[in-house]
């Protein structure tokens, strides 16, 4: 049992570590976190072996599973209903256009220039056709755009995008059966009855020391994520319907949603993030880096060229319109999935899941990092996250 303590203490002290360059070098801590994880499993490999940091033991499995779940939740949660019915085609145009020209961009470059059988094509299309929610959501909070019909506006796109990856992933590869039919009949009653059921819950007994709220929500994401797993689904998508169902009862109680930024951001997702980016081989990039550099070129070139028009057109000009673009092009939580649903299922090989999960990592850092330092949106930000981007623009 002290084995679980010291490398639980070993990645807190990661996640420390990878906090206070956030701070140093004005990035995001998602963004730190993501590359300490990738640089500490390869140097604790080199010197003492890959597994003393333990990613893919069960418990470390199940606390990054849940920080990917519970992040989802919250930021469907603060998905204001009022912005998706205003901006709505906005949401819709934007959000296909980032799924469909990457998914077939990606694919094709897989296919023709890699030359990768056909499903293991289609699923590096899908993986990298998303858009990740997680790192969106992280940067949109530690800037204060959440807070803005700029950034919801994002948010929303975030959803539909990634809709189109889970649908995708579903109809082409996951097989329909019994168990999907159980849970999308399930999930139809619960998603239906959780906006009647949630506030009579929560003002007959909520409010109270106990935290019943916070283990009424994690009850709601724990066991409609089982039950997608069990479908062949992933659990983040209940997670992410179930926050975008619940926003108007969760999503205005900033008290709840304080609380559960605290468990979220304190413990859970420096675990996933991390993880994340420890799963990377970095001997096999070495080994054939231009499979990399080409599945980063095909997303990058594919998603933002036809996003910046289509964006524009939405009257998102200037520095506002490419920040966004830059944003939609960032994956990470659906792309990993999808990478590891294909390994799981032998779709793709070992060294394909490294190329993809190396792609969809770097689309998280790279564009991410680009548009906080050069293209971020000051005028939108509220008053005290201005000056925290100007000083992350002088220290670029």
């Amino acid at each position: 049992m002290e084995q679980v303590w010291f490398q639980a203490a070993l990645w807190l002290i990661l996640a420390l570590i990878a906090t206070l360059l956030s701070i140093w070098f004005r990035i995001s801590t998602a963004l730190s976190e993501i590359v300490v994880g990738t640089v500490a499993q390869l140097a604790i490999g080199a010197l003492i072996g890959t597994e003393v940091l333990g990613a893919k033991s069960a418990w470390v499995s199940f606390l990054a599973g849940t920080g990917a779940i519970v992040l989802t939740f919250l930021a469907g949660a603060e998905l204001d209903p009022g912005i998706f019915r205003t901006k709505w085609k906005e949401a819709m145009v934007v959000g296909l256009v980032g799924f469909f020209a990457p998914f077939l961009g990606a694919a094709a470059v897989a296919h023709f220039v890699l030359r990768w059988s056909i499903p293991a094509s289609w699923l590096a299309g899908v993986a990298l056709s998303t858009t990740s929610i997680a790192v969106v959501y992280s940067v949109m909070l530690e800037f204060g755009l959440n807070r803005t019909d700029f950034g919801k506006g994002i948010l929303a796109a975030c959803f539909v995008n990634d809709l189109g990856t889970v649908i995708a992933l579903g109809l082409i590869f996951a097989p329909f059966t019994i168990r999907t039919l159980i849970f999308v009949v399930a999930s139809v009653v619960v998603f239906g009855a959780l906006p009647f059921v949630t506030p009579w819950f929560f003002q007959k007994y909520g409010g109270r020391v106990s935290e019943i709220e916070t283990k009424y929500i994690l009850f709601l994401l724990f066991g409609m994520g089982g039950l997608a797993a069990w479908a062949g689904s992933e659990a983040v998508l209940p997670a992410y319907i179930i926050g975008i169902v619940l926003a108007g009862t969760v999503g205005k109680d900033h008290i709840l949603i304080r609380r559960l930024r605290t468990l979220t951001f304190g413990l859970l997702t420096p675990f996933y993030f991390i993880r994340a980016g420890s799963l990377v081989s970095v001997p096999a990039l070495m080994a054939t880096p231009l499979a990399f550099l080409a599945l980063f070129a095909a997303k990058m070139v594919s998603k933002m060229v036809p996003l910046v028009p289509t964006v524009r057109a939405f009257n998102h000009e200037g520095h506002q319109g490419l920040y966004y673009s830059l944003l939609m092009s960032t994956g990470l939580t659906f792309g990993t999935i999808s990478a590891l649903f294909g390994l799981n299922h032998q779709i793709i090989t070992g060294a394909q899941y490294s190329y993809v999960v190396a792609t969809v990592i770097a689309s998280a850092v790279i564009p991410t990092a680009i548009a906080n330092a050069w293209f971020m949106p000051k005028h939108l930000l509220p008053k005290a996250e201005t000056r925290m981007a100007e000083d992350a623009g002088a220290g670029k």
